[in-house]
């Protein structure tokens, strides 16, 4: 079984879709979006190969409040 998108490809799977981490296994951010400090944050879960998007991210400024 394959174990990237790339490795499938190569093995003749082009339907394959890698099993998505739970939300538990990595951190949401506070960081407003469009940030810097936002950018960093996505680029470390693409250095790290996990999902952009945590469901719990800061989405706007009211947002704030649910971490408080």
């Amino acid at each position: 079984m394959p174990i990237s998108v790339i490795e499938a490809v190569k093995m003749g799977f082009w339907d394959f879709e890698p099993e998505a981490p739970d939300a538990s296994d990595f951190e949401a951010t506070r960081a407003m979006p469009g940030t810097d400090e936002k950018l960093q944050v996505i680029a470390e879960r693409v250095r790290e190969g996990l999902p952009l998007w945590h469901p719990a991210d800061r989405r706007n400024y009211d947002a704030l409040e649910k971490y408080d």
